[in-house]
């Protein structure tokens, strides 16, 4: 796994109250802190930074988080567009290791309109800030109505039990989200946790990414929470012609899988799941 738990968790002592009686005790927590995603390309000839995102994250994948990130807001459109990674950033030397910084190779032409746009995110909320609706307008995106995918519905509430036994940080403190990508027979491919649910997201894109292995449209990728709008954005940008989530879809998350040929499952737990789009990817 991409995670170092000396980095991804912490100790911390703990009264524990059982039956009565009380006693302490130590526990592991998800560690949350900051990372400065920047943007390094050239403007008018001359080498230009700009900071576009800070998001709460658990340390680990920075590299991963920070290129799905900019890949899933169409600043880059795939791993040629990178020239270099950097973290920690030389010029911010009293927080190295929450910053990182990703320069665009030449000839890459970045949106400096889409820059302008107000990004914040927490590890609770993938668009609280930006500037208006009309930042969530998909660009670029093609519907993935054709794509040949599917999973038999018998398979499909086992996924997340398969993706909580492959979670290491969620084993040790019950507080992280994951994103795993699955094949058409229902093996794990690639998971990835955070204590962030779209940075988990992110991380998992990422590191296809960075691997050149996008679009990812003979797999399905299983979400450890609920469906939102962030969530299925970035699975459209991947490519990702199904999803499935433990909890509840957004109508928003619906209204986007419908019109673009996404297959959503949500409540896939205890047996049982429901479709809300696109129901011919699931084989009975």
């Amino acid at each position: 796994m991409t995670f170092d738990s000396s980095e991804s968790t912490r100790r911390t002592q703990v009264h524990r109250y059982r039956e009565g009686s009380c006693g302490t005790d130590t526990d592991l927590l998800a560690v949350e802190e900051p990372l400065e995603i920047r943007l390094g390309y050239r403007l008018v000839g001359k080498p230009a930074r700009r900071s576009v995102s800070i998001t709460m994250r658990t340390p680990g994948a920075d590299a991963e988080l920070a290129a799905g990130f900019l890949y899933g807001e169409s600043i880059l459109s795939g791993p040629d567009d990178i020239a270099e990674i950097t973290g920690p950033d030389a010029d911010d030397v009293d927080n190295p290791t929450n910053i990182i910084r990703i320069d665009v190779a030449d000839g890459v032409d970045v949106d400096l309109a889409s820059l302008q746009r107000n990004f914040y995110t927490t590890s609770s909320c993938g668009v609280c800030g930006k500037a208006s609706l009309e930042a969530l307008e998909i660009d670029d995106c093609t519907a993935l109505h054709d794509i040949d995918f599917k999973l038999p519905a018998e398979m499909i509430p086992r996924l997340p039990h398969r993706l909580r036994d492959a979670q290491p940080l969620f084993e040790t403190t019950g507080g992280i989200h994951a994103a795993g990508l699955f094949d058409a027979d229902a093996n794990l491919v690639a998971l990835r946790e955070d204590v962030g649910r779209h940075n988990a997201m992110d991380k998992l894109v990422g590191a296809r990414l960075l691997a050149d292995e996008l679009p990812a449209n003979q797999h399905a990728v299983v979400l450890s929470g609920r469906a939102s709008f962030e969530l299925l954005q970035k699975a459209l940008r991947a490519s990702i012609p199904f999803v499935v989530a433990v909890g509840a879809p957004s109508s928003l998350a619906v209204d986007l899988a419908d019109e673009f040929g996404i297959t959503l499952v949500g409540f896939a737990r205890n047996g049982r799941f429901n479709v809300y789009t696109h129901p011919d990817r699931v084989s009975v």
